[in-house]
């Protein structure tokens, strides 16, 4: 059973993981009613329609005129949209800085990348990008030798290309599994970037599809019986054609398919009609004798198990499921099994999580077995390969792995390359070898074999990147938050950088869905090192970095503290002289969009540029699309009073407020984002077009034929990484200079925001 899929998964379905325009003629589009002086054009803002629109909550009328843009596919937002980027591209294509960033951006990315190895029925499979493939390409290979081959005539052999499914590389794999025997493979697509999922099935030898083709599936993985002639998965009813990018998504079912079947004749394994929240995640144990049922509602990461025992199962899955664990009081992520003791990583009776036992036979709590105590640092992971425990710890956002034998025992420490982020381990209680991939804010991900045996780590594939990172050095510096909180933050920047308030700095953050910002390579964000940017990411309560506590400290009415925190690690900066007001950008993802909307409407003056990306920005709509209902444990809802207080308070698109001079913005979204909605992008960056007092520019990007983000093809990110730095070079003013000779030159780097 791949464990860390289905805790993916599960994470994935509650959160959320830029000449003068007048000159090219946008300038009189469609005669808007706002405009903004640059310091060498004017943008005028296309005509966004007010509607009289009113909602009453709890006795409060909020007003709501942009509410038509909620419609994505009508007429009248479809012109809007094109009106906009129209205004927003014409903007960015004139900064003159633009194209020898995309060169950059293009030299740098066009790198060999590597994805884990995992190994099933003899058979490697691995993904491999040659550098700018849109998508990775899925490999098997025979041996380890074989997969090492660096000529790569033939063997290792190309098992599936998805870049020949599109030809614009908007159609991703989204997620596989290979049968027990290695024999098989099923595999699901996305297409522009959506989440639902269309699954098909891949005969491994011949590399031949069977007619296998199940749809409306979202949040799910699939999990092989153990005879391998069919899988578990969960899906959703069809929605209606006009609701299959904004519906909401209720009422998940559990299925089993039998290779060779038409999906309607598909045996439904589990499904709750008086529980519409509920969703179901079904992995097979390695042994094949459970099916055991992570049972999850709502962003809270607390589920239940349930389990339907195979060995008894008859060919019509007619045995019962069963109630293991119930409550939704703690996180309980299967790990592994010996017969009926089922191993869980859990949070149960320990904020920072540990490993406990679960007999079937002896269910109650009282007869839980703890195997692995809560420590100081907290628990992210756990693996059970080659009879040990291999354990995913973070220390301060930064990743310690331990390995740990059945008893619970500590049996040594994995050496890691330094301050960074490890993951993978995958494998199965048998496998004698295990791959895992290390990386940092200045080193993309190199792979490595770990002898589970004799705890040796290979390396297997180290990127070549034409980026030299011993010129730069990550630190990790403590703060101060509003309440006093202790808060870490790391921060990137070139060696014996002067702190004289001088360097333009972008300030990244996400905090909340207990998620941790651990360090990662960015190709964008190299590109801003070699420009002389300093890279800020601090790790805010909501997150997961220290457990339990620091992410409660940061949901529903504590929301407030996150926003803090984004403050402080910002007001800390310009204080130690790292930068000022008006060299300082702040950017977010998804709940960082929101993070970023809210510290833009508190504290305006602070930031000199704001970057929000597919940002959930209305906080009182929020859970009426898609996925959104589960993210009200995150955040509370509107249509309960006391939240509702709550949410109006930070909601970002309803703090908005007109005659204030509002920092240079760039507003990121995609047309087919279906986790979180356009509208939010839409309704926030027309209200503050219409609220923006000041010269400094306030624009959206709308991309097209995209999602939240994943599966976005290389050309897409080299883009709007194209877009969002030349965005940042104008409005704060540098200077850079790019290119390969000239990054390298310490003389250019020294005076290249001058």
């Amino acid at each position: 059973m791949n464990t860390s899929n289905c805790r993916l998964l599960f994470r994935l379905s509650c959160c959320l993981i830029i000449a003068s325009v007048v000159a090219t003629g946008c300038g009189a589009l469609h005669g808007g009613d706002k405009s903004s002086k640059t310091e060498d054009h004017t943008l005028i803002y296309p005509k966004t329609r007010k509607s009289d629109h009113v909602d009453d909550y709890h006795g409060r009328k909020i007003a709501d005129p942009y509410r038509w843009l909620e419609d994505a596919d009508s007429p009248e937002t479809t012109a809007w949209v094109k009106a906009q980027n129209e205004l927003t591209f014409g903007f960015l294509k004139s900064i003159p800085q633009r194209e020898a960033i995309r060169k950059r951006l293009t030299e740098l990315w066009n790198y060999e990348r590597f994805g884990t190895p995992r190994q099933r029925g003899g058979r490697y499979f691995y993904s491999r990008n040659d550098g700018l493939q849109n998508q990775s390409v899925l490999y098997t290979a025979e041996s380890l030798d074989e997969m090492l081959d660096e000529s790569l005539n033939g063997k290792p052999r190309v098992l599936l290309d998805p870049n020949k499914l599109s030809a614009d590389g908007t159609v991703a794999l989204s997620g596989r599994s290979v049968s027990d025997d290695g024999r098989l493979m099923a595999y699901g697509l996305s297409t522009a970037g959506s989440d639902w999922q269309e699954w098909k099935v891949l005969d491994v030898a011949t590399g031949k599809h069977l007619g296998d083709h199940l749809k409306w599936i979202k949040f799910s993985s699939v999990s092989w019986t153990p005879d391998n002639k069919g899988f578990y998965y969960s899906r959703y009813d069809e929605p209606e054609e006009d609701e299959k990018l904004t519906g909401t998504n209720y009422f998940q079912k559990l299925y089993y398919h039998r290779l060779g079947d038409e999906q309607e004749k598909d045996t439904l394994i589990y499904e709750r009609s008086d529980e519409k929240e509920w969703g179901f995640s079904g992995g097979v144990t390695d042994d094949g004798r459970y099916l055991v049922i992570s049972v999850w509602r709502g962003s809270e990461r607390k589920n239940q198990v349930f389990i339907k025992d195979l060995s008894s199962d008859g060919a019509n899955n007619d045995a019962q499921v069963v109630e293991l664990i119930t409550g939704f009081d703690s996180q309980f992520a299967f790990v592994g099994n010996d017969g009926e003791k089922l191993y869980f990583h859990t949070d149960f009776d320990a904020p920072r999580s540990r490993l406990i036992a679960v007999k079937i036979s002896e269910p109650q709590r009282a007869d839980w077995q703890e195997v692995i105590p809560q420590a100081d640092e907290v628990l992210q992971d756990v693996n059970f390969v080659g009879e040990r425990f291999i354990s995913l710890y973070l220390k301060d956002a930064q990743t310690q792995v331990k390995v740990f034998d059945t008893a619970g025992k500590l049996l040594r420490e994995v050496e890691l390359p330094g301050i960074g982020s490890a993951g993978g381990f995958g494998g199965r209680r048998e496998d004698r070898e295990t791959f895992y991939w290390f990386t940092s804010y200045t080193a993309p991900a190199t792979i490595y074999r770990y002898d589970v045996e004799t705890g040796k780590s290979t390396l297997l594939r180290q990127p070549k990147v034409d980026f030299d990172p011993q010129r730069y050095e990550t630190r990790q510096v403590f703060f101060k938050s509003k309440d006093g909180t202790r808060v870490p933050m790391f921060i990137t920047h070139r060696r014996g950088l002067k702190l004289d308030g001088s360097h333009p700095t972008l300030l990244n953050g996400y905090g909340g869905f207990n998620i941790s910002l651990t360090p990662g390579f960015s190709v964008r964000n190299v590109i801003w090192l070699e420009m002389g940017g300093i890279y800020a990411v601090p790790n805010l309560r909501g997150g997961g970095e220290y457990g339990r506590a620091w992410h409660t400290a940061g949901m529903r009415e504590k929301k407030q503290n996150v926003f803090d925190d984004f403050i402080a690690a910002a007001e800390w900066l310009i204080e130690n002289k790292y930068t000022s007001s008006q060299r300082l950008a702040i950017s977010g993802g998804s709940n960082g969009g929101l993070l970023v909307g809210a510290c833009l409407t508190q504290r305006p003056e602070l930031f000199a540029a704001v970057l929000p990306a597919v940002g959930v920005m209305d906080m009182l709509r929020f859970h009426k699309f898609t996925i959104g209902w589960a993210w009200v444990g995150e955040y509370g809802s509107s249509d309960d009073p006391a939240q509702f207080d709550n949410l109006i308070e930070y909601s970002p698109l309803h703090n908005l407020k007109p005659g204030v001079h509002y920092p240079p913005t760039l507003v990121t979204t995609a047309d087919h984002d279906d986790r979180v909605v356009p509208a939010h992008s839409f309704k926030f960056i027309a209200t503050l077009q219409a609220a923006q007092a000041g010269a400094a520019p306030v624009l959206i990007r709308v991309e097209v034929k995209a999602g939240h983000g994943a599966g976005k093809p290389t050309s897409k990110q080299i883009e709007e990484g194209a877009d969002k730095l030349a965005f940042l070079v104008k409005v704060l003013g540098m200077k850079p200079t790019l290119g390969k000779s000239e990054a390298r030159n310490p003389k250019s780097e020294t005076n290249s925001n001058e």
